[in-house]
């Protein structure tokens, strides 16, 4: 690693709890919850039917006139991803071309790009069933059909919604950012990745400006049927949506699935300074493992993939376990998940895992995918710049075997020095960023 320092100058959030990061993080300080019954689509014949839903995007607003075409073309995930992209710019006060059209940018284009999480992308099932409707050969799905006559019923461009790379795509394109630009699908992870992938792009010289961070929209029929199948989701608390997601309780029934995006702009240290950028935190350290199994619970693993991860970032950053001030976990309301992933801070943190103040965001806005890891970066920084923990919630009675200091009641107040967050996905990719106050 070279002696370039990687700042955050802005942040962006798009969730159930706001569609910035001022409303978000207030939110949390207030002890508000976004997940509640499910309003997008008829989800009365689901095992599980609450998640966290976004309120509605204009996107009319977000996009500048000579790109308002290509909104025709946006899925909700990459409305999401250039939402909130837009807030983290205007939050760092970047003027671009999706912000200031006819004035000169303060940021240099060419040194400038954008790395993003994504997921995977659920195709519209309205506009996919009239297409898939011509397929029908007897009432069987016929793929002869589906060639002759199905594709023909959509659009030319249709599948330029539901690509992964579309979401770095079209905030690259609008903002006219004309350096590294990368997509990353690991699923939970890739936010989390992402942000730290363009920390070591900037620290290595290969770019002074990247806005980065993950979105995904996991609030449709078909990933939550998955989760339901899979045995992931909540199913017991239907009726009182506000208190279905439980992490690191010891009545955790399940996830919630949750739609949403967290973006926040990275910059080198001195280009920060000399555009008079005000600076959140700096990135301290980065570390990434995966598990080598199909499943993030195997009883060998013990997290220790999570683990490996934070060692990584600590060990970039200089801190030991007890140096650390602020932990935000994934914490996904699954319990074998939640025991697992506490037993991995554990192991990297040691005694000081009991003692570091732990937020869990996901009772409050659902899972979000790829946006998950990065909004909880959002949430640590943010943490860690106005000096306060905001309370948790749905985490009365965590077991006493994980060992993990989980507040609850008020928030708390005081210096935040430095924070970790980490993140992991069903399949082992796991990822960890540490940061601190500059």
């Amino acid at each position: 690693m070279s002696d370039r320092r990687v700042v955050v100058t802005g942040l962006g959030v798009v969730n159930a709890l706001g569609l910035n990061r001022s409303e978000y993080f207030e939110a949390l300080c207030d002890s508000e919850m976004g997940v509640g019954r499910i309003g997008s689509f008829d989800a009365n014949g689901f095992p599980s039917q609450v998640a966290g839903e976004a309120p509605p995007l204009k996107m009319s607003r977000i996009v500048p006139k000579t790109h308002r075409k290509s909104t025709k073309l946006m899925s909700r995930d990459i409305e999401l991803a250039v939402t909130a992209a837009a807030a983290a710019v205007r939050d760092a006060g970047l003027k671009t071309k999706g912000t200031d059209p006819d004035e000169q940018p303060n940021i240099d284009p060419v040194r400038s790009g954008v790395n993003v999480g994504a997921g995977l992308i659920c195709c519209d099932l309205v506009e996919l069933a009239g297409a898939a409707e011509h397929a029908l050969d007897d009432g069987r799905f016929s793929y002869a059909k589906w060639g002759s006559e199905g594709m023909a019923r959509l659009t030319p461009l249709w599948l330029l919604k539901y690509l992964p790379n579309m979401l770095s795509c079209h905030i690259s394109i609008i903002h006219d950012l004309q350096g590294p630009s990368n997509t990353i699908t690991c699923a939970e992870a890739g936010g989390l990745l992402a942000i730290g992938e363009a920390y070591r792009t900037i620290a290595h010289g290969k770019a002074d400006l990247i806005i980065a961070g993950g979105a995904e929209c996991k609030v449709n029929p078909m990933t939550l049927m998955r989760q339901c199948l899979l045995g992931r989701a909540s199913t017991g608390y239907n009726d009182q949506p506000d208190q279905a997601c439980r992490p690191f309780d010891s009545a955790a029934d399940g996830t919630v699935v949750g739609e949403g995006a967290g973006i926040v702009v990275l910059e080198e240290l001195s280009k920060a300074r000399a555009r008079g950028a005000r600076i959140y935190a700096e990135i301290a350290g980065f570390g990434a493992s995966n598990n080598f199994s199909n499943d993030f619970v195997q009883p060998e693993d013990c997290g220790g993939g999570i683990a490996i991860a934070l060692k990584k970032a600590m060990t970039e950053a200089a801190l030991s376990g007890s140096d650390i001030s602020f932990l935000v976990p994934h914490g996904l309301a699954v319990a074998s998940h939640d025991a697992s992933e506490a037993a991995g801070i554990r192991h990297a943190l040691g005694a000081g895992a009991a003692k570091v103040p732990i937020l869990t965001t996901k009772s409050r806005i659902g899972n979000c995918g790829a946006g998950a890891g990065a909004i909880d970066l959002v949430t640590a920084v943010s943490a860690l710049s106005e000096s306060i923990i905001p309370p948790n919630t749905n985490c009365p009675t965590p077991p006493a075997e994980y060992g993990l200091n989980i507040t609850n009641g008020t928030g708390l107040r005081f210096d935040i020095q430095n924070a970790l967050t980490c993140c992991y996905t069903f399949g082992g990719q796991c990822a960890a960023l540490a940061i601190r106050k500059l």
